[in-house]
């Protein structure tokens, strides 16, 4: 929550704290205090968005692959019967003409 507290003391925060007392007033501190959190809060849905629309283009991108892999074994499968169909029918004509050699 306070990302600002892993890199910051607690009496480098209170020093922080006076500094903004003594430029900005006690009066504007709140008005401040409100930007930020509402700078604070558009940049975490921002962020939230952005990874919400990377895993939705990655789950469509792996259901493609699923889909490619399906398809690719599919027409594997089917040029292989083709292909043993031909072989059969070779092998038919050539049958009697091995016979008589």
């Amino acid at each position: 929550m306070f990302w600002t507290l892993y890199f910051i003391s607690g009496g480098e925060i209170a020093i922080v704290i006076v500094v903004v007392l003594l430029v900005f007033g006690a009066d504007k501190v709140p008005e401040i205090a409100r930007t930020v959190g509402k700078t604070v809060k558009s940049i975490r849905e921002a962020t939230d968005d952005i990874k919400y629309e990377i895993t939705k283009e990655t789950h469509n991108i792996e259901k493609t692959g699923v889909d490619l892999k399906k398809e690719v074994k599919e027409q594997t499968k089917s040029i292989e019967k083709e292909s043993q169909s031909f072989k059969e029918e070779v092998e038919e004509q050539i049958g009697p003409i091995k016979r008589k050699f």
